[in-house]
């Protein structure tokens, strides 16, 4: 297929590549960081060879997450973004932008997706996961109170926000203890996603802001073979309900989030997550440099779906999301 559009599409600029050095063997660092800074050669190169139009690109992870300090954190974005703005306008055919935020400061955060989106002509943001604030063992997750503005500012300004995973700080993965290989991409990533993805849906978000779009990669990390078990639990046995959500979470599911085929290019999961979600809520990534594009590519272009449906999820559901002007 010709023409399709990635959405979960990662850069480094220097002060965040190092985020990334552990996840890949130390021989595989050199191609990586390579992969990571470039923006407008090898990347351009691999596709155009594999039949991508565009990509909407993200800074690496985690990154800004990661920076205790708001000020600090808030720093690095506006360079992430400032830098990410002048690559797109180079070429803005082919690449449009996420922007990177410091939700270590709701309020930080507000003014710099404001900026982005009304100054920059950014598409929304992508945020790698929960956010470090004051010292490395303080998490915050958005599901939080003070995170009310910023949902308000989400939803007014109507762009999708990309909820990207991070690795469960080293305090809270004593599951993980001795099996280091099931970190990352293997499960935590998907596990820790997972798991804030249902707390935004379970404390009402969604009940206040209707509108509000949640992408997430990897195929939904694996919420679209649970939702129904979620919702069920039990169903025998009467329990009063202990969140403040109104609607089920499959509810939720189906009309607040779209999920991407990032790292995750198997035709039979992508079926169960069209059963479940629908094809017009399902979107092509990559989840390049960390996989490959051709990868991705011939997978999906040859995936046993309809061609109406290879479309929309190729391309055309990403075009209206993301209000693309193609």
């Amino acid at each position: 297929m010709i023409g399709k559009i990635g959405l979960e599409e990662h850069f480094a600029i220097p002060e965040t590549l190092q985020d990334s050095a552990g996840f890949v063997p130390g021989d595989y660092w050199k191609e990586l960081s390579k992969r990571l800074l470039d923006m407008q050669d090898y990347r351009l190169r691999e596709m155009d060879a594999n039949g991508m139009e565009m990509m909407v690109l993200s800074l690496n992870a985690p990154a800004v997450q990661a920076i205790p300090s708001p000020h600090k954190a808030n720093e690095i974005a506006m360079r992430a973004n400032d830098f990410l703005a002048e690559q797109v306008a180079k070429r803005p055919t082919r690449f449009q932008a996420f922007a990177a935020l410091p939700l270590q400061d709701a309020d930080l955060a507000t003014r710099e997706l404001e900026r982005c989106v009304k100054q920059l002509g950014f598409k929304g943001a992508l945020v790698n996961g929960f956010s470090q604030v004051g010292t490395p063992e303080n998490c915050v997750y958005y599901d939080a109170p003070q995170f009310a503005g910023f949902w308000d500012s989400v939803e007014k300004l109507d762009v999708p926000f990309y909820l990207h995973p991070r690795n469960p700080i080293a305090a809270w993965a004593q599951i993980y203890d001795g099996h280091p290989w099931l970190m990352g991409p293997t499960w935590a990533f998907g596990q820790e996603t997972a798991v804030h993805a249902l707390r935004l849906m379970a404390c009402g978000l969604f009940d206040k802001h209707p509108k509000l779009q949640i992408v997430l990669g990897h195929m939904g990390e694996g919420l679209p073979y649970s939702m129904w078990r979620i919702d069920n639990r039990n169903a025998w046995v009467e329990t009063p309900k202990s969140y403040p959500a109104k609607k089920t979470f499959g509810e939720y599911f189906q009309n607040n989030f779209y999920i991407t085929t990032s790292g995750n290019f198997r035709t039979q999961t992508l079926i169960d997550a069209m059963l479940e979600i629908g094809a017009d809520r399902i979107l092509f990534s990559t989840d390049w440099p960390f996989e490959n594009v051709d990868h991705a590519a011939k997978w999906f272009d040859s995936a046993s779906i309809s061609e109406a449906d290879r479309l929309k999820i190729g391309r055309t559901n990403a075009a209206k999301l993301f209000k693309l002007d193609l």
